[in-house]
């Protein structure tokens, strides 16, 4: 379970890489538009990265869908988003309606289209389709029935499979809904404490997507609270108004990004410099603009526990600034422009504390994480696999410059090798790689030729299960991969 719960970490990299420059440009331009409403540049700025933000669902399905199969292929990604969406298009508000004979206002909110494009059915649309794609993207169908084998029958498998779920999910989606926003409104009477557990199942809740059940409760009117016009309006008590928003400010720009540099620091040397590009551009986002998303999903499959931790700290910070009514409030987000702009709203109270808990949360986050991820070995995003050995010098061409000739068919004759030690066709059932490693797949060990591998030049081989094994390639291992995958698909 932990190992598949890993791949599907590792599949949401894709999608994951894409929000970072959507959530900056986002930030910005809500900076703007607060000071000027018909700033041309900042709706621009805004229209493109709500095209992003707005379609996480979709961005979550085709990347889930594509990092699944077993080769991923196109077709996969393609059967994710169709998987999408026959379930948002047989769930949203209009089809419910109409299913129910009932006018569209007497459909349960359950079924609104902001939450039923959830990245839970994003995730839940992609993995169903790698499945699909896994089982029938080499099934042969009857002559008459030809054009629609192979891959082309996956997108039909997933569309039909989705219908399934969807009729299942339409009867269990609103009760789940109809629990959380009935918890919301249970702990809203509870002050301080409350404050907290709402933070803690806020967190808790974001890779499903019902998260948003429990901000109706506390951030709109749903319950009569409606902290966030509350809080603009400057209505409501001092210090109590904005309890749901103000614990989140020490997190979003002080927590996660203490966290991510521990991440950073805690990645295999050689992998560091990846982690980099995702972990500081994902930890800006954070503590910009309030879009934690990119950061919260680069960990929360690939490192189960500290997710569950990240969790129990923003209920622990929510709780905080409850008990000593610090607040602050945002419309966007938690982040730095949110909080600059809520500090002339006359109803804030002390907000400058949020900065000093801030602080500590910062130094809570990246030792409590640092010590987790070392202790327990955790595989967060460039701990995935074990350091690789020192590649020869010279191998790589230099940036900019094609690789010549040679050096291509030195790649081809490598693939050919270490395919061959593997076991060929009759043995070899799986074929990927990360930053440095072919993981592969095989159906006999024993049929693996470990000395023929190595025999290719590769500078180790590492067999991590009974069907798995890992060879070490270096920086060119996409181009290795690639050749074997041409090898195993070759008619």
């Amino acid at each position: 379970m932990m190992k598949y719960l890993q791949n599907l970490g590792r599949s949401l990299m894709l999608p994951v890489a894409v929000l970072p420059a959507a959530a900056i440009l986002a930030g910005i331009a809500h900076w703007i538009l607060n000071f000027a409403e018909d700033s041309v540049i900042a709706n621009y700025m805004m229209a493109g990265s709500d095209a992003i933000l707005g379609s996480l669902g979709i961005l979550f399905a085709v990347g889930v869908a594509i990092g699944m199969s077993k080769d991923q292929h196109g077709a996969a990604g393609l059967s994710g988003l169709v998987a999408f969406l026959v379930t948002t298009q047989v769930l949203e508000t209009e089809s419910v309606s109409a299913l129910l004979s009932i006018d569209p206002e007497n459909v349960n909110m359950a079924f609104d289209e902001e939450i039923i494009e959830n990245v839970f059915i994003g995730i839940l649309s992609g993995i169903i389709a790698s499945i699909m794609y896994n089982r029938f993207s080499h099934v042969r169908l009857p002559d008459a029935l030809a054009f629609f084998s192979g891959k082309r029958l996956v997108p039909i498998m997933s569309a039909g499979a989705m219908l399934v779920i969807s009729a299942v999910l339409f009867f269990v989606w609103p009760i789940v809904y109809g629990w959380l926003v009935t918890f919301g409104t249970w702990i809203m009477d509870m002050g301080a404490t409350g404050a907290g557990l709402y933070g803690f199942f806020n967190r808790l809740l974001i890779p499903t997507g019902l998260h948003h059940a429990l901000n109706n409760v506390f951030w709109f009117d749903l319950a009569g609270i409606d902290d966030i016009a509350s809080f603009w309006n400057s209505e409501g008590e001092q210090g109590i108004t904005g309890r749901y928003l103000a614990g989140f400010f020490p997190i979003m720009m002080f927590g996660l990004p203490a966290a991510a540099l521990a991440m950073y620091h805690t990645a295999k040397t050689k992998r560091r410099k990846q982690a980099a590009s995702l972990l500081m551009a994902a930890g800006f986002a954070s503590f910009f603009t309030g879009v934690t998303e990119p950061l919260e999903f680069s960990f929360m499959f690939l490192a189960p526990l500290l997710y569950v931790v990240h969790a129990a700290l923003t209920g622990l910070s929510l709780f905080i600034a409850a008990t000593f009514q610090w607040t602050a409030g945002f419309s966007f987000s938690a982040g730095f422009v949110d909080y600059t702009l809520s500090l002339a709203v006359p109803i804030a109270n002390q907000p400058y504390m949020l900065l000093v808990q801030g602080l500590f949360f910062a130094f809570l986050y990246y030792f409590l994480f640092r010590f987790l991820i070392q202790k327990f070995d955790l595989k967060t995003p460039g701990r995935e696999d074990e350091e690789v050995v020192a590649q020869t010098e010279g191998s790589e061409p230099a940036a900019g410059d094609a690789a010549p000739t040679s050096q291509k068919d030195k790649t081809t004759v490598m693939a050919e090798e270490i395919y061959e030690g593997l076991g060929g066709d009759e043995n070899v059932t799986s074929i990927d790689n990360c930053v440095s490693r072919l993981r592969i797949e095989v159906g006999d060990m024993d049929k693996v030729d470990q000395e023929k591998i190595k025999a290719a030049g590769v500078p180790g081989v590492n067999v991590v299960g009974q069907h798995n094994i890992q060879v070490v390639v270096g920086t060119q291992v996409q181009f290795v991969a690639d050749e074997m995958i041409k090898i195993r698909n070759r008619e």
